[in-house]
């Protein structure tokens, strides 16, 4: 029986990133030997779109506040993009230190880790 799911961040920069993940999002981790931590998210669900070329991934994280939550960000350092409104929520994105974007957004749809 399938029991998780292991995203990988690629970075230009991943001792950065690790820290980022580590001490500016507060993320629990283990140390999986030599340094290469492995983060707790928080509940995740997952969708599956419809592509017209190649495939992708995209890693986006959900918050309840996107202004608070951008605030905090902003308090740490962090460049916050700016905010679009969707039919499904409100986006925006921020950088982490090697480089990459991570899609934040404040969902206006139902969530699936509410399900039990």
């Amino acid at each position: 029986m399938i029991n998780g799911a292991h995203v990988i961040l690629y970075s230009r920069d991943a001792d950065a990133d690790r820290a980022f993940l580590r001490d500016v999002l507060g993320y629990p981790h283990v140390d999986a030997g030599g340094g290469w931590l492995i983060f707790k998210l928080p509940p995740a669900e997952v969708a599956v779109h419809p592509a017209d070329g190649a495939e992708a991934h995209e890693l986006y994280l959900m918050c309840d506040d996107l202004e608070a939550t951008m605030g905090e960000l902003r308090a740490k350092g962090v460049e916050v993009g700016e905010t679009s409104e969707q039919r499904w929520g409100v986006l925006t994105s921020f950088t982490l230190p090697g480089g990459g974007k991570v899609g934040l957004y404040e969902p206006r749809h139902p969530t699936a880790y509410d399900l039990t």
